[in-house]
């Protein structure tokens, strides 16, 4: 196992964010992370990355225990993350913004290896033509894939993607569907949040399912879909369900 969360509590005041949280991720694979708004994904991956101590439970990477870690150092052994909301150093280029990755990363790279780096992983992630502009210059979709980018050029073993579908078009999203496949296919664990369903259903060998900070389902997608919890929970109609599972587009609102 790449990645063993075991027994993971985080309270904040007298909001019980996380609770009693277990599961593993096996190397070279993707697992992906659903739940309602609220539900705790995000605090989750906070705490397995070290912006949270947990109360309780222990997070092992790699077979270390890590739990509390700061993010740094969780960095340097080889587990990196992307953001729900980008921030790119805007006043960087985007290849400069991706070179601080490969510095501070599980390799530390000077200056010179990391612009190798750098333009590396812009062409996997398709940003090989944008390398010498300046990050603010990008759009949405541009800076889903240059914070994607940061993150792999530090070299991770397990990489966690926080809705990193969120905001694109039908067609972005079918082409950062692939990008994700390709990441994978070097060799690189997946652990993604994501409320595209369509996608996280075709994505994902396994799913696993937060509610009020509790794991309420784990499987593989189409068990997790058709479990009555998941569906009274966060997918709301067991219509839904059946269109996941047929990969039907879902009714106009």
């Amino acid at each position: 196992m790449i990645l063993e969360v075991r027994g993971v509590s985080k309270r904040f005041g007298g909001l019980q964010a996380l609770s009693d949280v277990s599961f593993t991720l096996t190397e070279g694979r993707i697992l992906g992370l659903i739940g309602p708004n609220g539900a705790g994904k995000t605090t989750l991956f906070n705490v397995i990355n070290g912006v949270y101590k947990p109360e309780v439970g222990q997070v092992i990477f790699r077979g270390e225990d890590i739990t509390g870690k700061p993010p740094y150092e969780v960095a340097q052994r080889g587990l990196a993350r992307t953001y729900q909301v980008v921030r790119p150093l805007q006043e960087l280029t985007v290849r400069e913004n991706v070179m601080v990755g490969a510095c501070f990363g599980r390799e530390k790279h000077h200056k010179g290896p990391a612009a190798g780096i750098a333009d590396e992983v812009l062409a996997l992630v398709g940003l090989a033509k944008k390398a010498d502009q300046l990050a603010g210059s990008l759009n949405v979709a541009e800076k889903k894939r240059l914070e994607m980018a940061r993150a792999l050029a530090a070299r991770p073993y397990l990489l966690l993607l926080d809705e990193v579908l969120a905001g694109l078009n039908p067609s972005e999203i079918s082409a950062m569907i692939d990008t994700v496949r390709q990441i994978r296919d070097q060799g690189i664990t997946i652990f993604m949040i994501e409320h595209v369903m369509q996608a996280l259903m075709t994505l994902s060998d396994e799913v696993i399912v937060l509610d009020y900070g509790e794991l309420i389902a784990a499987g593989t997608p189409t068990e997790v879909v058709e479990n009555p919890k998941v569906i009274e929970a966060y997918l709301g109609d067991p219509k839904i369900a059946q269109r996941l599972l047929a990969q039907e587009p879902p009714e106009p609102q």
